[in-house]
């Protein structure tokens, strides 16, 4: 996997880092984004056998804010939504978001299961 953060930056230990940093959730959490600027620092949460998590973390006053939801964007938003609910077997709206492993709606992929209900 390619590291997107130039090599070189500080690394902290999980739940470590100094104040000031913030992970992209937590801009988000804050209704604020990087704006652009690059990534300062990384977290590193050691595991068992595996290779560790990494987590980036940004300068939060050089965060900018959200931007807001425009109408068209909510629209074509809700028009991709609706399109993942549309099973490509029997064109039905399942009323759900169609499994991507499955690849159709759950009657579709096992019809024998049906229970009489």
């Amino acid at each position: 996997m390619n590291d997107p953060a130039p090599s070189g930056i500080p690394t902290y230990r999980w739940h470590l880092a100094p104040d000031g940093l913030a992970t992209y959730r937590q801009l988000r959490a804050k209704e604020l984004r990087p704006g652009g600027h690059p990534v300062v620092a990384q977290l590193e949460r050691p595991r068992h056998k595996r290779p560790p998590l990494i987590a980036y973390l940004y300068r939060i006053d050089h965060a900018k804010p959200v931007r807001p939801m425009t109408p068209a964007k909510r629209a074509a938003l809700a028009k991709a939504n609706a399109a993942q609910q549309i099973c490509p077997t029997c064109h039905r709206d399942a009323g759900y978001r169609i499994p991507t492993s499955l690849g159709m709606c759950v009657p579709c992929a096992y019809p024998d299961e049906q229970c009489a209900a």
